[in-house]
């Protein structure tokens, strides 16, 4: 596996400590490591593992800088073939995301800290996976970035056993003790309330030396001062020692008989605390943040209120006096730095985390129309699970209408509904559901609904790859895009165009639903309220279209007389509609003459009206959701076209007869007409002939 990290610099810190260790166990279990930085002392350490080092200035907070570092990540991610880009600070972070997306490369963060809660910081939970040092951490992003629960991964800092050995202490004299905190010297680290602790500490054990290390950074100078000021005051001087930056920690480590830990804000880890246990040394910290994840109190390690220099003295005094107190806390406290924070764990957790996210790819699917385009979606979305289910969670963004549709749908693991109409209408529900599409973190986006709005959406869930038609309908959002020349093929076969870019080819157009047995006993028991004789034929007629599409309604006339002839030859008619058409259903059944008219209108879920079909003989209908539901059902059908064009709408079918009538303005596309010929010129008689040649 080739495998870059990014970060600001290569000096002392928890970051470039995790950025060595993860790289030494990483090359020594034969994977590739490239590391980007900005350079400093640890760049021969780090080459000396085997390690791969640019230097670039990814640390800068310039966006001039960061915008210019884009190209030249992309440069060596494409030149070494890396497949993982892992970001361990933010600045770096906001780089090698523009990267990973233009290089089609797995983006992984690393949270090492608290992040103040602005959109400089949200890159960090843009990441596939979000690698947390604390179980503090995690919370933090949860709930201050809105990161996903499942995208979430613990792994805490490690240590590596190999450098901190427990050694022998230097012998000194007995009651002699060396306490020491070591971190950068800042307000929010509690040096101050460390220097009054020890002033209490030292009325009681007056053999103590006190070794501060670490340093300030420029801005803080007139802290250390006051620092070394208050030492002075107590009466600490000739045992107060101020070290300034050490880089062999291990060796710090083991002169010290106590470590203190006085953070006064929430700590992201504390990784001088394991390392100080991994040397057999007890810790006295103030319980904040990740901490606790270390800590237990009173079992490897004692915990103390921030801010309370008497508290923290007496917890310093006890185990310095309780010989056996302080040897259980550190046995207990190496036996859990072994098999919860080594260094190797740490590097195999890392690992899992990688292949997880190479093998667990997200993909999309998007159809928003109506129920009838939903369901020619049907075969794709079988098509798209045959490629991808064993290594992809597919998901599909359908609307309110067509949820009952998908609902048992085998081939999709998660269904997102949303409400244009309603709930989700206008800019804020737009940008509500673009959220929680970009929060999904999808790899893959198949637009199989291609208009303005499913472009949009697309491209807001920050998909690397989009697949879909160049339509001129934003269609330039997608960056995996095929034009649409409007041929005159099925629409089945339409998208397949689009699938093929994905290597998946037509191999079948038939149409799916899934009805639940519960469906199947509602329409049983329906019909047999009926009276339907075992022996009569049963003809569905579809009797209008959507309410938008008023063109494609055949003649109520029509209508009327088709039901009369049918009654004549003892076949039982069931008609299908909306609740908008109960009224012109109740108009044609006292209309027809010596019908016995079954009514089906607004009685009917879509799935229902699946297994009424299946029922029939012969369906009739126009272009509509009825039509598409009659092909899923394998039953001989008769389609009614007008304004629209067949061949670009009539989904496959082995039993059906299209009837239309070549005007010279058909099809037109209008959803209304003046003079509607192009339906009304379609009579009873040819309808009745389709009937006849698909019964026989």
């Amino acid at each position: 596996m080739n495998i870059l990290q990014v970060l600001p610099e290569l000096n002392v810190g928890g970051v470039e400590t995790g950025t060595l260790d993860s790289t030494k166990y990483l090359v020594r279990y034969g994977h590739k490591v490239v590391v980007v930085s900005n350079g400093g002392e640890l760049v021969k350490e780090l080459e000396s593992y085997g390690a791969i080092h640019y230097q670039l200035p990814v640390h800068k907070k310039s966006l001039i800088t960061a915008f210019k570092m884009v190209p030249r990540l992309v440069e060596i991610i494409k030149k070494e073939e890396i497949v993982i880009v892992h970001a361990r600070s933010r600045v770096p972070a906001w780089i090698a995301y523009f990267s990973s997306r233009i290089t089609n490369t797995v983006f992984i963060t690393t949270c090492h800290g608290y992040y103040q809660k602005h959109a400089f910081s949200q890159v960090m939970g843009w990441a596939k996976r979000v690698i947390s040092i604390s179980n503090a951490v995690a919370r933090h992003m949860i709930d201050d970035f809105g990161v996903p629960h499942e995208r979430i991964r613990l792994i805490p800092c490690s240590v590596d056993l190999e450098r901190f050995q427990v050694e022998s202490r230097l012998k000194k004299k007995e009651g002699d003790f060396n306490i020491g905190i070591i971190g950068r010297i800042s307000p929010i680290k509690g040096h101050n309330y460390f220097i009054k602790a020890m002033a209490k500490v030292a009325q009681v054990l007056p053999n103590i030396k006190i070794w501060i290390v670490g340093d300030a950074p420029p801005s803080k100078e007139a802290y250390k001062e006051q620092l070394q000021v208050l030492v002075k005051r107590l009466g600490l001087a000739e045992i107060t020692e101020f070290l300034g930056v050490q880089r062999d920690i291990p060796a710090i480590l083991s002169q010290l008989d106590l470590l203190v830990l006085a953070t006064t804000v929430p700590e992201a880890f504390g990784r001088v605390i394991v390392e100080a246990q991994a040397c057999m040394v007890p810790v006295v910290s103030t319980r904040v943040g990740g901490v606790v994840d270390i800590i237990e109190d009173d079992y490897n390690g004692l915990l103390v209120p921030p801010a309370d220099p008497k508290g923290m003295a007496d917890a310093i005094i006890r185990v310095l006096k309780d010989k056996e107190l302080a040897r259980r806390l550190t046995e207990n406290a190496y036996k859990k730095v072994k098999e919860k924070f080594s260094a190797d764990l740490m590097v195999k957790d890392t690992l899992e985390v990688y292949k997880e996210a190479l093998a667990n790819y997200k993909l999309l699917i998007i159809k928003l129309g109506s129920l009838g385009d939903v369901i020619l979606s049907t075969a794709g979305i079988k098509a798209i699970s045959k490629k991808f289910s064993s290594s992809h969670k597919i998901s599909l963004l359908i609307g309110e209408e067509s949820k009952g549709l998908l609902l048992r749908c085998p081939y999709i693991d998660e269904l997102l509904v949303c409400d244009f109409k309603a709930r989700d209408k206008g800019l804020k529900g737009f940008l509500r559901i673009a959220r929680i599409l970009r929060k999904r973190d999808f790899d893959l986006v198949i637009d199989l609904q291609n208009n303005r709005l499913s472009h949009l959406l697309s491209f807001f869930s920050l998909s690397p790859k989009r697949y879909g038609y160049d339509n001129k309908k934003l269609g330039f959002l997608l960056n995996q895009r095929i034009v649409d020349d409007k041929a005159s093929i099925s629409p089945v076969a339409h998208q397949f165009r689009i699938l093929k870019l994905l290597g998946i080819n037509l191999d079948s157009e038939k149409l799916q639903l899934w009805p639940s047995d519960e469906d199947k006993r509602y329409i049983d028991e329906f019909l047999n309220s009926q009276w339907l004789s075992d022996s009569q034929r049963l003809i569905g007629i579809n009797i209008s279209a959507s309410p938008r599409w008023q063109s494609k309604n055949w003649a109520f006339k029509n209508l009327v007389k088709l039901c009369e002839e049918l009654g004549r030859r003892d076949m039982r008619v069931v008609i299908t509609g909306l609740e908008k058409d109960l009224a012109k259903a109740k108009d044609l059944m006292e209309r027809a003459k010596g019908v016995n008219i079954i009514n089906a209108c607004a009685k009917t879920s879509v799935n229902q009206l699946f297994c009424l079909i299946k029922k029939c003989s012969v369906f009739v209908t126009g272009d509509s959701a009825p039509l598409h539901i009659a092909a899923a059902t394998g039953v001989p059908f008769v389609a009614l076209f007008g304004p629209t064009e067949p061949s670009r709408h009539l989904p496959a079918a082995q039993d059906c007869v299209v009837i239309k009538k070549g005007l010279a303005c058909s099809p037109c596309y209008k959803a209304k007409c003046r003079h509607g010929e192009c339906m009304e010129l379609i009579t009873p008689d040819e309808v009745l002939e389709a009937i006849d040649k698909l019964l026989k």
